[in-house]
Order: structure tokens, then C-alpha cells, then sequence
């Protein structure tokens, strides 16, 4: 189905974003002022403020919601005029700042109070005074006093989120000294050494102090590393040193971030603000802009293999996107992926993307070929710092995660955060309610139910999460096997406690990871419902939900059978455990899911112990980032990609993995 942008933006087919086809820079100015012209309808009567349409509430006012409007914006639009490429609607921003920085103007923006969403806005606006001219001449001496007191003085004496908040107040520091306004050093230089504090080694910070584990797209492409580089090429030469210091950790950095992309370019989503789309790629045009080396295996032509091969994830962000312009997720619309900070403007975030029309056309991001030599890369890495175990085995790109949670109350975090498995090839799903399976939608998760399976508890914050290895290389040979493993204990409830242990794919058994689960409940029983990814319910070419699976009848359907919401008694919608549940749908794939604990039976998890049963959960729709309707093969203990030929979506369900000694021994601990 061809999307539409709706006719309030003036289009009545296709977006005209869509229709780009990117194939150089001038490709990419194109699909840059795609986003921006829909803007100009929107713009108030002194063009301060943009109104995107969407009737969306958020945390903050509106008039901060509106300035996020103009604001956001900005970062294309800065990058684009860096480097030399040209706006009909400049004009627009210019006396918009203007108007919005003039106490005296019907628009004013308002002083920023302490925490205040103006000076997440202020990061962009900032950045455009540093690198186009126009924003800072256009101004006279009272226009410039209005933003040296707007951008500087007020949040330079204002309390600040301890996040990566911080690089914003930096930014608009920068952008003043850039133009010789009034600053504050010492403020910069308070702000950027307590950033450092955050640093966790081998090139990851932290979104915030000790006690936060929160390593996800803030800690590259959305703000610490992105805002890094822009400063190492901003500040370089008044600050070498520090200069040098924040390339050295891209550099280390890039050789994990790499494994966040799949062969085809597309991004893993995982945690927060998936709505801010293709910002993702950011980080990568950031290594071009500030003219940093990547060592091997990546070196790809100074970050282009990785960067050009996502700019057309970029236009397929856009081929998928539903009708409304305020979109929040990833591909689909549902409000209930949404943060409590995603106002209608929000997506414009993504316009970091375009960092890359920053850099000059003869640098070798836009000269040199394409070039990510998967071959050098390791199918599978551990990863340290954030907690994750990544994989390219089974046709798609896949990480295991543990122990990172956000530091505050949002929208589905146990799901954008707690899942023990994310992929470019499947998105997560978040509940669209809080009433059984069916609307939990538990995507990669383990639920715990102890009132009959009405309310689930799934794992958000672990006691303890950590990347250990298992195996031994005892003769120093290198050839004994050594597999890194994720293992984290947590609480559902406060006399429950589960350690799960997560363990990669391997080369004979490339489309399987293993999850292993011990719950102690201090004497009450619980339900358990372990899901497997979610994938597309819909059977082509009638659009009907899938069947009972038929090889013989194009290879597409689920097993055992799907049942209908709410009603799950009946005998031919269950399996045991060892048969597993499954589902297959053309053009995205299959998943499912199998019990191996009663491999042996002499063992204290053996046949019998669980007692837990295959079955299918028809998520409620719109709770998946990919798909409106999903189906989610789920294990459930009660107490007594498109590239893929659809001829090979099941080649590996008959060959699951053995389960090691190592971890035969810990289940019966």
C-alpha cells in the first residue's frame, strides 16, 4: 500500500519524500527540503513558531512544543547551509528567531524556567550559529542582545536533567562564542567535564550518573557521541586535546555501533524514541564531518559504507509511514509507543541524519565507493557496556540484551529496554492495555502472572546484569569454545526471582538463541509466558489472519493454530512444549519458539518439573513497531526478512541446539 502524508500537508498521494532516489549529495539536499517545505503552512503569522498538526499532548506547554517546531528543523537545515547547499525557506527561521527571541514580540518564546523542554531546542539553534552565517548577520545589535540573553544567560542559570541534557547547554554556549556573543566559558567547561563523568570506557558513555545503565541511540547517534564530534570540529583548534580525545572514542565506539545495522543498512530499534526514525545514521555522517579515521574492519571510506547504505533506509522510513504527519514509531502510528515527549514536531529530531550535507562534496564520504566488508566483522560480539551480545547469524541482525532500564517512569520500558532480544527484522512491541497476553503483546519476553494471568510482570530492572563467558580454552589453543553469555537476575515480584541466562546463535544452529529461566517463588505459584518475536499476521495474498500451517499450500501459516482473543481453551490452539509454537508470513519471515528443558529427563528441570505448553498469542493490533497485527509464539507454564526465500523460513526448525553441560549444570543448581 502506497502511504500517504494527508491532505492537510497539501499532498494527496504519495510524499514526496518517497519519491527520491538517493543517489548523491544533491539527492540528499532534495530529501532534506522534501521535510521542510510541508512546514510552511504551519508557520505563525511572525514565523517564531510551528504548529505540525497532530492534537497530541506532551509533558511540556505548548509554546515549547511549538518552538520544537521551528527548531528541530534547524538541524537539516543548519547542515544543509553548511555546506553550501541552499533553502528557498530560510528566510522563515530567520525572522522566526528574530520574533521568538524579542521579550517584546506577541511571540516571545519565554524564558526557559529550570528543566525546561526550550533548552533541548537550544542544542540546534545553537549549532545554526556556529556554522551559517546568515542566522547571526541577519541580526542587529538589539536582535543580538535578544539571543545573547535568550540563549545563554538564561540557561546558563538554570538547573538541568543530569543527561546527556547537558551537551545542549554546551551547544548553546558554543554558538554564541562562535559569533563573538556573550557566553559563559566557564559554564562550557563545567558542563562538558561533568559529561565526562558519565564516560564508561572503550568508547561508551552513559545517558547519565552512576546507578543509570541506560547505553542506547542517546549514547551515539541522538546526542553524547553525535554532539562530541560536531564539538571536536567546532572547538578543535582552540581545544585539541579534547578534540582528540572525543574522536579516539568514536573511533572505538564505531566497531560495536556497526553491529546495530543489518547488511541491508537498517538501524535495530531498541529503547527510547524510535520516532526520531533515521536518526540513527547520524553518528556515522558526525565521523565524516569531524574528520575522523576508522581503524578496520569498518573503514568505509571515512563512514560512507554504513551511512549511504542506511540513506536508503531513510527513504524507506518514508515508503512506510502511514497517514499522519506526527507519526512516533518507527514505521507504524500507534500513540502507545509514543513518549510523554513526543510532541507532533518530535520526529524532526531525525533531521541529525543530515549531518552528512555538512561535509564538503569532495571529502571521500561522497567520493569514495561503498564499502562494509561484513566478512571482516564478527558474527558474534559481546558487548560490554551496554549489555548486549550482537548476532548475524540466521538472516537477520539480532541483539541480546541485560541490565539496562531507564532511570525514570515511561511508556513501555520493560518492552523498549527489558526484551531480552532485538532485531532489525522484527520490531518490538509495546501493550496497548494491561489485560492478559493479548494486550501485554510479551515480544522476546518473559511474563509472570500470579492472579490467573489477567496482570503480567516482565523483567525492567535487574539486581544484577552482566556479559559472562562460558566454555574454557584450557590448552591456549584458540580452538575450544568460548561463548559470552548475558546474565541477569531481577524481580517480578518481591518474593520472585528470576535468573535468565541468555545465550547466542551458533554456526550449526544459526536461527536459535537460548534463554534459560530459573524462577524461585517463595512458596506461591506463578504463570509464566515466554514470547518469541512478533511477526506479521496476515496471510497473502487475501489479507486474512494466518491459518494452521501447510507446506503444500505456499508455506505460510502458524503452528499450532491461532485461536481467537480471549478464548484460549481450546485443544487445537495448544502444543507441548518440545513440538514449540511457530509462525511463518510471507515477506517477513518466521519466528517461534521451543522448550528444550525436558531434553533429560534425569535432570531437575526434566520432563514433567515445568509443564509448560506451546501456543499463539494474537497480539491486540497496534502494539508492534513494524506490523499493525501481530501473532507471537509464546511457552506458557501453568500451575497444576524480506531477502530471505520464503523456500528456507523453516530450514532450521528441526535442528535446535543442544543445550550445553555448562548450562545443564546451572539449571540444576
Amino acid at each position: 500500500m502506497e502511504p500517504t502524508i494527508g491532505l492537510v500537508l497539501g499532498y494527496d498521494a504519495v510524499h514526496p519524500f518517497a519519491k527520491v532516489k538517493i543517489t548523491d549529495r544533491a539527492s540528499v539536499q532534495e530529501l532534506l527540503r522534501t521535510l521542510l517545505d510541508p512546514l510552511e503552512p504551519f508557520f505563525s503569522p511572525l514565523k517564531s513558531r510551528v504548529r505540525c498538526p497532530g492534537a497530541t499532548a506532551v509533558r511540556f506547554d505548548q509554546t515549547a512544543s511549538e518552538i520544537e517546531g521551528i527548531c528541530r528543523p534547524l538541524w537539516g537545515l543548519a547542515c544543509l547551509l553548511a555546506g553550501g547547499g541552499e533553502y528557498r525557506g530560510t528566510e522563515w527561521w530567520v525572522q522566526g528567531i528574530k520574533a521568538g527571541t524579542d521579550p517584546e514580540n506577541p511571540e516571545f518564546w519565554g524564558y526557559p524556567r529550570d528543566n525546561d523542554q526550550r533548552m533541548v531546542e537550544m542544542c540546534p539553534f545553537g549549532y545554526a550559529l556556529a556554522v551559517a552565517p546568515v542566522f547571526w548577520q541577519s541580526l542587529n545589535g538589539k536582535e543580538r542582545g535578544n539571543v545573547e540573553a535568550w540563549l545563554g544567560n538564561s540557561i546558563n542559570e538554570k538547573n538541568m536533567p543530569n543527561t546527556n541534557w547537558l551537551w545542549f547547554r554546551v551547544f548553546a554556549n558554543l554558538g554564541l562564542k562562535k559569533n563573538g556573543g556573550k557566553f559563559s566559558q566557564d559554564r562550557l567547561d563545567s558542563d562538558i567535564e561533568h559529561l565526562n563523568t558519565f564516560y564508561r570506557g572503550d568508547g561508551w558513555s552513559n545517558d547519565g550518573p552512576e546507578g543509570i545503565h541506560q547505553m542506547d541511540y542517546y549514547s551515539s547517534s541522538f546526542a553524547i557521541h553525535f554532539l562530541q564530534l560536531l564539538y571536536a570540529k567546532l572547538a578543535g583548534d582552540e581545544e585539541p586535546e579534547r578534540a582528540e580525545e572525543f574522536k579516539k572514542r568514536a573511533q572505538m565506539a564505531a566497531l560495536d555501533l556497526i553491529h546495530y545495522f543489518d547488511d541491508e543498512g537498517r538501524a535495530i530499534p531498541f529503547g527510547r524514541s524510535v520516532g526520531y526514525r533515521f536518526a540513527m545514521i547520524s553518528f556515522w555522517g558526525a565521523l565524516a564531518y569531524a574528520g575522523v579515521e576508522l581503524p578496520a574492519p569498518p573503514n568505509m571510506g571515512n563512514g560512507k559504507g554504513d551511512s549511504a547504505s542506511t540513506s536508503e533506509v531513510v527513504a524507506d522510513a518514508a515508503r512506510y509511514m502511514e497517514s499522519e504527519w506526527n507519526s512516533h514509531n518507527w514505521v507504524f502510528v500507534p500513540k502507545y509507543m509514543a513518549e510523554n515527549y513526543n510532541s507532533p514536531g518530535s520526529p524532526y529530531w531525525a533531521c541529525l541524519g543530515f549531518i552528512c550535507l555538512a561535509v564538503p562534496p569532495e571529502h571521500p564520504f561522497w567520493t569514495s565507493e561503498e564499502e562494509l566488508p561484513r566478512d571482516a566483522i564478527p558474527k558474534i560480539k559481546g558487548l560490554k557496556h551496554p549489555g548486549h551480545i550482537v548476532s548475524y547469524l540466521g538472516g537477520h541482525c539480532m541483539l541480546l540484551s541485560s541490565g539496562q532500564a531507564c532511570g525514570y517512569p515511561m511508556k513501555g520500558t520493560h518492552a523498549k529496554y527489558g526484551a531480552f532480544a532485538y532485531s532489525s527484522a522484527y520490531g518490538y512491541s509495546v501493550p496497548p492495555g494491561l489485560l492478559t497476553l493479548e494486550q501485554y503483546a510479551l515480544a522476546s519476553q518473559l511474563g509472570l502472572s500470579d492472579d490467573g494471568g489477567e496482570y503480567w510482570k516482565t523483567r525492567r530492572a535487574s539486581e544484577y546484569a552482566g556479559l559472562e563467558t562460558r566454555g574454557t580454552d584450557d590448552d591456549g589453543s584458540g580452538n575450544n569454545e568460548i561463548t559470552p553469555v548475558l546474565v541477569s537476575i531481577w524481580k517480578p515480584f518481591r518474593d520472585v526471582t528470576v535468573r535468565t541466562t541468555l545465550v547466542p546463535p551458533a554456526e550449526a544452529t544459526p536461527n536459535w538463541h537460548l534463554r534459560a529461566h530459573r524462577v524461585e517463588a517463595a512458596g506461591r505459584e506463578v504463570m509464566t509466558a515466554d514470547g518469541s518475536f512478533a511477526i506479521r499476521n496476515r496471510r497473502e495474498p487475501d489479507g486474512r489472519y494466518l491459518d494452521l500451517y501447510d507446506a503444500g499450500k505456499g508455506g505460510e501459516g502458524t503452528f499450532p493454530k491461532i485461536i481467537g482473543n480471549y478464548d484460549l481453551n481450546t485443544p487445537e490452539g495448544w502444543a507441548a512444549c518440545r513440538e514449540g509454537a511457530f509462525a511463518v508470513s510471507l515477506g517477513a519471515g518466521a519466528v517461534g519458539i521451543k522448550a528444550l528443558e525436558d531434553v533429560d529427563a534425569d535432570t531437575d528441570a526434566g520432563k514433567g518439573k515445568v509443564g509448560r505448553s506451546a501456543m499463539l498469542v494474537n497480539a491486540d493490533p497496534n502494539s508492534n513497531l513494524l506490523e499493525s497485527r501481530t501473532v507471537i509464539p509464546t511457552l506458557q507454564h501453568t500451575p497444576s526478512g524480506e531477502g530471505v526465500p520464503k523456500e528456507s523460513y523453516l530450514d532450521g526448525w528441526d535442528k535446535v541446539p543442544e543445550i550445553p553441560e555448562w548450562l545443564k549444570e546451572e539449571m540444576k543448581a
